[in-house]
């Protein structure tokens, strides 16, 4: 699985113990880290900014899944929902992420990073992140409902199209120097082209780009 690790600023000081995490998990995923990294003279993001980001990254077909998060986790789940294509769950503990890899199978979640991080919070995200990518995600649970809830989730993927304007049009709306700002991020550009399949949306965002 292609995972993109995507940190904003309340939260940079945590991007290593996120990829030590992943990178500790028995399954061999591939890690990209596109969002903040804690390095001196980084640009800021804001969670409005790596929300867009990862909804761009999983609307081009970059990534298949999107580690992102913020102080409470809050405001990012409440960003990158806002795009079509995001299935994106708040989880705080180990039971949170099994159940979310179970029930709803999304392609995105929210950590909260600071709130209530602690002592051991380091352990919790490893212990989460596990659970989180496990060999059964999205078979459903219990076993009495895995019908119902598979059902279900291709239901709510095909509602958030309907429900949102396009990808394409939506960039056409939004504000210009949002846009900029995760364009422009260091390796960001680079990897939609080397890493995006050749779409009608692909030649878009780089026409923003130029």
């Amino acid at each position: 699985m292609k995972i993109a690790v995507i940190t904003e600023g309340s939260t940079k000081h945590r991007n290593g113990d996120v990829l030590k995490a992943l990178e500790s998990l028995e399954q061999g995923h591939e890690i990209h880290n596109l969002g903040m990294k804690n390095v001196e003279g980084e640009p800021d993001l804001n969670y409005l900014e790596t929300g867009f980001m990862s909804a761009l990254l999983l609307n081009l077909k970059t990534v298949d899944f999107v580690v992102g998060g913020c102080g409470t986790g809050q405001g990012y789940m409440n960003a990158v929902l806002q795009f079509p294509g995001t299935a994106c769950g708040l989880l705080m503990d180990p039971v949170d992420a099994y159940l979310f890899s179970q029930v709803n199978a999304g392609n995105c979640i929210s950590l909260c990073l600071n709130k209530g991080y602690g002592l051991g919070g380091n352990l919790n995200l490893e212990y989460l992140l596990a659970k989180l990518f496990n060999d059964t995600y999205g078979q459903g649970w219990p076993a009495a409902r895995r019908e119902i809830q598979v059902g279900a989730r291709k239901k709510l993927s095909q509602l958030s199209l309907d429900a949102h304007k396009s990808m394409k049009e939506i960039l056409s709306l939004m504000d210009k120097q949002l846009i900029g700002n995760v364009l422009s991020y260091p390796g960001v550009l680079n990897f939609i082209k080397s890493s995006a399949p050749a779409s009608e949306l692909k030649d878009y965002v780089l026409s923003l780009a130029k």
